[in-house]
């Protein structure tokens, strides 16, 4: 017996075909860049110096992009830090740095070569300005440095921003009250108590240099507090120091040395920096990379738990570069 079926109309196949078409376009824009070809070629990406958390974030940031983006080789650089990196990355010496937002903010007032092409992927962790002395020592606060051997970092880094502004906020000329010498945290911490009084170091927690130090012994060296009244005069400098905020540096950070005890300092956030004329493609993916690795750096590098798709839009002073900008609109909820 045969059995009849009802005719679609013209119009009910037309509109199923469009529906079916939304589907098929919602499901491709959820999925891209993914569903593209990865992009390949050749990046460079100034990091610090290989003790430093910079250094160490980047080593596993390249691990996750070779898995995403396997035809794309990253080019790792060391360098003093964020002051030098910045100017890499406007001068076209590096595609892709990390840098603290101070030094981005210093190098864009002071108007430097290529500032106007900087642009912000995301914002990635804060790094913590920790003073370390050895653990008999009698400097008690930033103003008892005067006339001790200090290490205030290497010329072109962060630390060397940031320890200047402290010590001009205590009362202390740099280059006049201190002896000062260049160590950063690969040498600062063999040196402190051999030829140094004291060594200033700014970056995420824990760093290696330090926790190293700390593994030695539960008395291998203090942290000096910076206060919060310190903090307040060093915003009087104005310019970058409105990138400091006073926090403390949680007891966790270096449980043996703290003994439960958070250290009043100040802290700023770090920024992963490119180029206006960057691919917008590669920094798109590169920006799903950063986010989507999070917790198996984190697992590491424990300051990098704390990125963050809600917060890492946050690149001030720098505005976003378009693929970044791309990314984080393909994820808004």
């Amino acid at each position: 017996m045969s059995r009849t079926f009802p005719r679609i109309g013209r119009q009910r196949t037309l509109q199923g075909g469009a529906a079916a078409l939304v589907v098929l376009g919602l499901l491709l824009w959820w999925l891209r860049p993914w569903a593209e070809q990865p992009p390949g070629g050749e990046i460079e990406f100034s990091t610090g110096t290989r003790a430093g958390v910079y250094h160490e974030y980047g080593e596993l940031l390249r691990n996750e992009i070779d898995k995403d983006m396997p035809d794309l080789r990253v080019r790792l650089l060391t360098s003093a830090g964020s002051q030098e990196n910045v100017a890499d990355v406007a001068t076209g010496e590096a595609d892709f740095a990390i840098a603290a937002a101070d030094a981005v903010a210093t190098y864009k007032l002071d108007n430097s070569t290529g500032a106007d092409r900087l642009r912000g992927v995301a914002r990635l962790y804060d790094d913590y300005l920790q003073l370390v002395v050895p653990p008999d020592s009698d400097i008690r606060s930033v103003a008892d440095l005067r006339g001790k051997r200090v290490a205030i970092g290497l010329p072109d880094s962060g630390v060397r921003l940031i320890a200047n502004g402290v010590l001009k906020a205590a009362g202390i000329d740099p280059e006049k009250d201190i002896v000062p010498s260049s160590d950063g945290i690969d040498t600062g911490p063999k040196r402190l108590g051999h030829g140094l009084d004291a060594f200033f170091w700014s970056g995420g927690l824990p760093t290696d240099g330090l926790s190293r130090l700390a593994k030695k012994s539960a008395s291998a060296f203090r942290f000096v507090p910076i206060d919060a009244a310190l903090v307040a005069k060093l915003h009087d400098q104005g310019g970058a120091t409105r990138y400091y905020r006073a926090t403390k540096m949680p007891e966790s950070a270096y449980p043996t040395i703290q003994r439960g005890d958070p250290v009043p300092t100040l802290a700023v956030s770090n920024i992963l920096v490119t180029r206006s004329d960057v691919d917008p493609r590669l920094t798109e993916w590169l920006t799903r990379t950063v986010i989507d690795s999070r917790d198996g750096i984190g697992a590491t590098v424990h300051s990098a738990q704390l990125v963050d798709v809600r917060t890492a839009i946050y690149t001030d002073p720098l505005q976003l570069h378009a693929g970044a900008q791309r990314y984080y609109q393909s994820v808004k909820p």
